[in-house]
């Protein structure tokens, strides 16, 4: 039995939570095969959700938020996993139906748990995290639906968030040429450092109302849904490939079927809590072809009570890449 500091969510008087920072014991953990000395975990978007009561993410409280996270194993049932071994958690139920990263130990089931890569830490492994995984499964898809650096520029929107960020870095460091859009023009220099080669201000961007626009983009990540999704399926060249991972602009989808029937346009929905064994192979890209170059840049450290800013930042549009919570003294 060890005690640790977590930040754990309760039950406040009306929708939205009560965050405390707290001592507690290892014992008080849920149910699990795998104990994680937890190292570092990163901030999404949804943990902010979950820790302000909006769309009632977690349903039943006391919670340890926070979806992801890397460290080492401390205790093993699992023969699979030995103590010592460097690993991450991502999705499942962490942080919303089960206590999950924003602590120094977090107890889970061993089928939840993937051994990290050679070569890879667990400040790198959380630096890259959902996001980075997210990214990376998106250039894994579109590429088995023909997507090729040769056949055209690449969009991603939303390029200053964490999936946009490295999702830059990793198609820039494969030889694609890169268009990032962004609202955020104060962020020109920081995407093209991470190796987009034009940057592109959203509210600039001409839309038009025709059902087929120029064809411009080989492929696209986006982020946003609504009517930026909507623009980029009337823009995509023949054969172009979208990975839709989003709907921070709405979940809306007003197009037509022209430009799947008449330019053949592959529109691929990315789920980011796929199955364990789709897992170790974009975490073996992440740690071999895909290994993004810039995560300085792209990180942002934090310690466990810098939570609440950070919870703040990402709901006002504030956050650029990834913050990462320091776990460990």
């Amino acid at each position: 039995m060890t005690e640790f500091r977590a930040y754990r969510l309760f039950q406040g008087s009306g929708d939205a939570p009560q965050g405390r920072f707290v001592t507690m014991r290892t014992d008080e953990l849920p149910a699990g095969e795998v104990l994680v000395r937890s190292e570092y975990a990163g901030v999404n978007f949804k943990d902010a959700l979950a820790a302000h009561g909006i769309n009632k993410i977690i349903r039943q409280y006391p919670r340890i938020g926070g979806i992801e996270f890397s460290g080492v194993v401390a205790q093993s049932a699992d023969a699979r996993f030995g103590v010592g071994a460097r690993v991450i958690v991502h999705g499942f139920g962490a942080g919303v139906d089960h206590d999950g990263g924003f602590a120094q130990y977090a107890r889970v089931p061993a089928d939840w748990v993937l051994p990290l890569p050679e070569g890879i830490g667990a400040r790198e492994a959380s630096t890259i995290g959902v996001a980075g995984y997210t990214a990376a499964l998106c250039i894994h898809l579109m590429e088995l639906n023909g997507l090729t650096p040769e056949a055209g520029p690449v969009l991603v929107d939303g390029a200053t968030g964490g999936v946009g960020s490295l999702a830059i870095d990793m198609l820039s460091g494969r030889g694609y040429r890169v268009t990032a859009v962004t609202g955020k023009e104060a962020e020109r220099d920081y995407l093209l450092r991470l190796g987009a080669g034009e940057v592109l201000l959203r509210d600039g961007l001409e839309m038009g109302k025709r059902p087929l626009e120029k064809a411009l983009w080989a492929g696209a990540i986006d982020s946003a849904g609504g009517e930026m999704l909507a623009w980029l399926t009337r823009t995509m060249q023949p054969n172009g490939v979208i990975a839709a991972v989003g709907n921070a602009a709405g979940m809306e989808l007003n197009t037509s079927v022209l430009p799947f029937i008449l330019r053949g346009i592959r529109l691929l929905g990315i789920v980011a809590n796929s199955p364990m064994p789709l897992r170790r192979t974009i975490w073996g890209k992440l740690a071999g072809e895909l290994r993004p170059r810039h995560l300085e840049a792209i990180a942002d450290e934090i310690r466990l009570d810098g939570l609440p800013a950070a919870f703040a930042r990402l709901l006002r549009g504030g956050a650029r890449g990834r913050t990462i919570v320091k776990l460990q003294d």
